[in-house]
């Protein structure tokens, strides 16, 4: 055995002879524990009890309530069992039933009367078999294990290259904090509802949060101007999007990289009379289409130096007669299949899920 682990052998037959015969020639086998049941229904309890530990099961095929076939397709549907090598023992020699076994699930063949050298060196080679299948799955589950430690540690390397991204510009703006964590959940509802996979959310949420960074190097005078900006003004604000493109972009981290792609398009319209570059359509990036109607909502929904807030319906209704225009409709639809939620305040709680403990 390669395996110092000892593993079990479950040996189903409904005579008690014939599993008596099958216990005394497996009992020389080192490393191997014979459990034998006449009863289909509780081997298979057994076997789904000590799943981890069954190195072969061995069952006949005629036997009253269930043939070995149909055990065979049970074994396999219980968890952690879809591979463990099975033995049908059984008189007959039929092409039709080794098939029919083989595709339920059968590993090898005993006939009887079994000789119990041919069982011992059957059942030695198959928990071999299976030693090697759960030396392999542990191997996989191990690296499983440090992936998911190297990548806790690069998301929480990123998290606090956020969080200070964040803190710089909470300091130029009281209210930038709120706003970053409303438009990352904004962002996250949206795609949600566009089907995107959970970790790509995730990723998306976070980035989100860097869209305005730019704006660090905006002046104060025009940042937190309470009335309307000058054209000048207007052009030194629009800068902000290439801005956080430089500050971001260049980075190796997927993260970063995808801040800075919303950063650089989060303002580019769907017709093509947004900035910085005037980009189109599809020609605009996924992730800056969705932060656009979340970025939007937001700030018609908070109260600015130059403005009052809008009452959420009003803003909605803005989302809605520029859908098509300023707005990818089809990003606008997905945020309002998740108005309900908006309207219940569940974005409050999914920003904590994105953003860093300091946020």
């Amino acid at each position: 055995m390669p395996d110092k682990k000892a593993l079990r052998v479950v040996v189903l037959d409904d005579g008690e002879m014939n599993n008596l015969l099958m216990i005394t020639a497996l009992q020389p086998i080192p490393g191997c524990t014979a459990h034998d049941f006449t009863v289909p229904a509780q081997a298979l309890a057994f076997a789904s009890v000590h799943a981890e530990e069954i190195g072969v099961f061995v069952t006949d095929y005629e036997m009253p309530g269930m043939n070995g076939v149909e055990v065979i397709r049970a074994l396999r549907r219980i968890p952690g069992l879809a591979t463990v090598p099975v033995v049908m023992v059984t008189s007959f020699d039929q092409r039709s039933l080794r098939r029919e076994a083989l595709e339920a699930g059968a590993t090898d063949f005993l006939a009887k009367p079994a000789d119990p050298v041919e069982i011992r060196a059957r059942v030695s080679n198959l928990l071999a078999l299976s030693c090697a299948l759960m030396a392999q799955r542990d191997h996989a589950a191990q690296l499983a294990r440090e992936v998911a430690a190297a990548v806790s540690l690069v998301e929480e390397r990123e998290r606090e290259i956020v969080s200070t991204l964040m803190r710089a510009a909470e300091n130029r703006d009281t209210d930038t904090g709120d706003h970053i964590a409303r438009v990352s959940a904004y962002a996250g509802l949206i795609a949600d509802a566009l089907g995107m996979p959970a970790a790509e959310r995730r990723q998306l949420c976070l980035a989100a949060t860097m869209h305005d960074v730019g704006k660090i190097g905006v002046p104060d005078a025009i940042l937190l101007k309470p009335g309307a900006l000058t054209p000048e003004e207007r052009r030194e604000m629009e800068r902000h999007a290439e801005r956080g493109w430089r500050i971001l972009g260049g980075s190796a981290s997927p993260v970063m990289r995808l801040a800075a792609e919303i950063a650089l398009s989060h303002h580019e319209r769907w017709d093509g009379t947004g900035y910085p570059h005037g980009l189109a359509g599809e020609a605009i990036p996924l992730s800056g289409r969705i932060v656009a109607v979340a970025d939007v909502f937001d700030a018609l929904t908070t109260e600015r130096p130059y403005k009052q807030a809008w009452r959420a319906e009003r803003a909605k209704a803005y989302l809605v007669e520029n859908a098509g225009t300023h707005f990818e409709p089809r990003v606008v639809e997905a945020f309002l299949a998740r108005w309900l939620q908006v309207e219940a305040g569940v974005v409050a709680m999914q920003a904590t899920e994105c953003l860093p403990d300091a946020a």
